[in-house]
């Protein structure tokens, strides 16, 4: 609220809560901040949500704590629980809205770190067209077992698939399982945590080198660079506040197409798709999905780093951050340096400064435009087809894979079943594993189907099996992956007609998807298909009425 404005029965009550007659000059300034102490990248939050207070009192404003709720997709993948992740980045949004709108607060400053969180807290500053800034929380550092050096998030998926066909033992999987994760922070790969940090530095919303830096020192606690980053965040957006430039001003379609860029230089997750298409939405910025091909299809990757290679985002951070692989970027002339950004400089000005890459002595973490880790076309396409007729989403993550894939479609109505048809060998190289009824409406939530994804990985079959599927993938999925696939099969998309055996052909070269069976077979199913109804409790209830489809963004208004 801006307490310049406030009525007596309001300023008595904020009195109990330590107001003096000074602080009712004073902006108040919402702090957003998706914390649980459940799950690691997160975890460190409250504390810097203090740092983040004191330095806004520094600045002469006062505070308003915003607590949203926060789902790790590692800790619900498998379960009832992923129901609710991408429902989560919805409800987060709306939270900081509620809290904003109604305290009429004057600024946001937003703490992001699991992967809904990100977008979760961005949605709500384009929504509003608030003057907003966001901290990103950091990254953690790579994991390191007893045989098993370099773990991340998905190594652990992955080792249940390798257990199944007999290629590790069980002290393996103990190993991996207690050093994959080896401190607070979001996941260390380019998976949907790093992914969306890295498109928030491009979008110009958070300062300049901050999408890489790890969260945390020794016993979990904020590193020195990420307290920084909470006062110089602070002393931008009072900044931001004087000059009155709001979010909108900086998400404008061009911004948008430099985050789409940048995300596929980085090989990042598809559910930067869904995301970057729900945050224009909330921004009124016009922005098909097509813009992914047009504009991310002519990006080669330029990153080493998992799950398509070795590294990991804190070893970007080594070698200067997102930075380096932005301005290897704006010189090829693949991004538009005139972009503003958070600290009142355009992007080009921001990177005026940062090395090149054949500056920075030996490394292979990022590689130069002219011999990139893998050409442009192989990562992330939109396809289109008699089986996904708004479209679908297939994540290559550099594979080579010049030909039509073709083979006798296996259905399940759901991740469960087809993850133990993976697990007991039931699926066979050549086959296409479908998985239906997991959509944004028909889950509901659109979980992601990381597990039998990494099972068929982990068991060698992940450039051998396609899956498609009307759900999502984390963004440590890799192998020959199509999900978003819409209409989804709760709203009589034609992946909701598929039985076994029939032929599903996935061709990257045209950006197909197609099912080859006769239309009048088709329209016989057709006639006979009933909706599948599902008894679900309240909020799983209102998202399945009102979410869009992915091919939308799966947003909900």
């Amino acid at each position: 609220m801006s307490t310049k404005s406030l009525k007596l029965g309001a300023r008595a009550h904020l009195r109990a809560v330590g107001f003096t007659d000074e602080d009712f000059s004073k902006p108040i300034i919402t702090v957003a901040c998706p914390y649980s102490n459940i799950l690691p990248c997160n975890f460190h939050f409250r504390e810097l949500a203090d740092h983040v207070v004191k330095a806004i009192e520094s600045e002469g404003g006062k505070a308003c704590l915003c607590f949203t709720p926060v789902i790790s997709d590692a800790e619900t993948m498998g379960t009832s629980g992923m129901k609710y992740s991408l429902i989560s980045r919805d409800w987060i949004a709306d939270c900081i809205e509620i809290m904003h709108a109604g305290y009429t607060g004057d600024a946001i400053i937003s703490l992001a770190g699991c992967d809904k969180t990100i977008p979760g807290v961005l949605m709500p500053l384009a929504r509003l067209n608030a003057t907003g800034v966001v901290v990103y929380g950091g990254t953690m550092p790579p994991g390191c077992g007893k045989r098993f050096p370099n773990l991340s998030a998905g190594s652990p998926f992955e080792a249940q698939g390798s257990y199944s066909k007999g290629l590790m033992d069980i002290e393996d999987l103990k190993d991996i399982e207690c050093h994959s994760i080896p401190t607070a922070g979001a996941c260390g790969g380019m998976f949907t945590a790093n992914t969306m940090s890295s498109v928030t530095e491009a979008l110009g919303m958070t300062l300049p080198g901050s999408a890489s830096g790890l969260a945390v020192v020794e016993g979990n606690k904020v590193t020195e660079q990420k307290k920084q980053e909470c006062e110089k965040a602070v002393k931008a957006l009072f900044a931001l506040m004087r000059a009155g430039m709001t979010t909108r001003d900086i998400l404008t379609k061009k911004a948008f197409e430099n985050a789409v860029t940048v995300m596929y230089a980085l090989g990042g997750s598809t559910n930067g798709v869904l995301h970057i298409l729900a945050l224009a939405h909330e921004a009124e910025v016009e922005l098909d999905i097509s813009v992914f091909n047009t504009v991310g299809g002519r990006v080669p990757i330029l990153a080493n780093v998992k799950p398509h290679g070795k590294y990991q985002m804190a070893d970007i951070d080594k070698i200067g951050g997102l930075p380096v692989l932005l301005r290897e970027l704006l010189v090829a002339g693949y991004l538009h340096g005139d972009e503003m950004t958070i600290n009142g400089r355009t992007l080009a000005q921001n990177l005026e400064d940062t090395p090149s890459l054949d500056s920075i002595p030996t490394q292979d973490v990022i590689f130069p435009m002219s011999k990139p880790f893998s050409p442009a076309g192989r990562h992330i396409l939109i396809l289109k087809g008699s089986l996904a007729p708004e479209s679908a989403v297939l994540k290559l993550s550099g594979k080579d894979i010049t030909k039509a894939f073709r083979g006798p479609a296996v259905v399940f109505d759901g991740e469960e079943s087809a993850y133990r048809a993976v697990m007991n060998n039931e699926v066979k190289a050549g086959d296409v594993l479908v998985i239906r009824y997991e959509g944004p409406s028909g889950s509901p939530g659109m979980p992601e189907m990381l597990s039998p994804g990494a099972v068929l990985v982990g068991a060698g079959l992940g450039t051998k099996v396609a899956l498609v599927t009307d759900g999502r993938f984390s963004g440590a999925s890799h192998g020959i992956m199509i999900g978003h696939v819409s209409p989804e099969a709760q709203r009589a998309g034609p992946i909701a007609l598929v039985e076994n055996g029939d032929t599903v052909v996935i061709d990257p070269t045209t950006c197909a998807l197609d099912l080859e069976v006769n239309e009048d077979v088709l329209a016989a199913r057709r006639a006979r298909w009933v909706p599948p109804v599902k008894k679900l409790p309240g909020l799983l209830k209102k998202y399945s009425k009102f979410v869009s489809s992915a091919h939308q963004g799966a947003v909900t208004h």
